[in-house]
């Protein structure tokens, strides 16, 4: 499994482009702005999307999602189903307007704790995780090593509990019980901001240090 970042949107939100790298399939995650620059990117790694996914649906990390699903027609558009409430918000559209991004479309597919995004030999497991949104996920790659957070981990934080639809409880449960309990070794690939380790977090993420979970 390969990945590549890209930082997109006004909120610089990390964007990936996982893939296989043999088949040249692969999904494109959060997609949150600056659909030139993405599809630039897919391009030049000669990527076929099969599937563009949302960690969750706040709008800078769905803006760019209509953009994804004209140019890459043949690609599902996958959310969580626990989503829905925000993703069907009034505010989400006030939202768009506001981030000069175009309204999603409904998505393809919904995903559920356990569902598996496959492309060419690789596959990614979605892991729920609410707390920064109900609906927030994980994707995990087992074979790789690799955690993609959205907003719910970030290297040395937390995403925001104090929007609607999110719950710092949750959260607070989602981290340590879902996440922590992954090999340390695996790497955490945010929405925002730098990588960083399961094991790391564990032990330094001023938020969980010194918590039972260690």
């Amino acid at each position: 499994m390969k990945y590549d970042r890209i930082v997109v949107g006004p909120l610089e939100v990390n964007c990936y482009l996982v893939y296989d790298e043999d088949s040249k399939e692969g999904v494109i995650i959060d997609p949150g702005g600056d659909p030139q620059v993405i599809k630039k990117r897919v391009e030049s790694l000669g990527m076929k999307p099969v599937a563009i996914v949302n960690t969750h649906t706040h709008v800078d990390h769905i803006g760019a999602n209509a953009d994804m699903k004209e140019a890459y027609p043949d690609a599902e558009l996958m959310l969580p189903e626990k989503d829905l409430p925000l993703f069907k918000s009034p505010r989400n559209p006030m939202l768009v307007m506001m981030c000069r991004a175009k309204e999603s479309p409904e998505p393809d597919r919904l995903l559920k704790e356990g569902d598996e995004i496959s492309f060419g030999k690789e596959s990614l497991k979605v892991i729920e995780t609410p707390g920064h949104t109900i609906g927030s996920i994980c994707l995990y790659s087992e074979d790789a090593g690799l955690l993609f957070t959205g907003d719910t981990l970030f290297a040395g934080s937390i995403g925001r509990t104090d929007l609607p639809f999110s719950s710092e409880r949750d959260l607070f449960t989602s981290v340590p019980k879902k996440i922590f309990v992954l090999p340390e070794e695996v790497k955490v690939l945010p929405g925002h901001g730098p990588s960083s380790t399961v094991g790391s977090e564990k032990r330094f993420n001023p938020f969980f240090s010194g918590s039972l979970i260690l």
